[in-house]
């Protein structure tokens, strides 16, 4: 009994490995005189990471843009707006 969950185990483990494993360049150029791959563009993102639709570069937006966002928000009816349909309580 003991042996057959020692075989389970070892088999599960072997088939599971290569999901965890990373694809890495290698360190020196084939044999036959091939030369490695560039690095990838910035374009290009690994596994696992987000990224923006179409390839558009995402950029954060400085305190004074935000500020000035809100004020403009607040000139033209937005911020009420929001604060009487959206947030209101009641």
């Amino acid at each position: 009994m003991k042996l057959a969950l020692a075989i389970c185990a070892l088999a599960g483990a072997a088939l599971c490995s290569p999901v965890f494993a990373q694809t890495a360049a290698p360190a020196t150029p084939a044999a036959n005189g091939a030369t490695a791959p560039a690095a990838p563009s910035s374009s290009v993102s690994q596994a696992g990471q987000w990224t923006p639709p179409y390839g558009q570069p995402v950029t954060g937006l400085t305190r004074a843009q935000v500020y000035q966002d809100l004020v403009h928000a607040e000139k033209d009816g937005q911020y009420q707006y929001l604060n009487q349909t959206l947030y209101s309580h009641g």
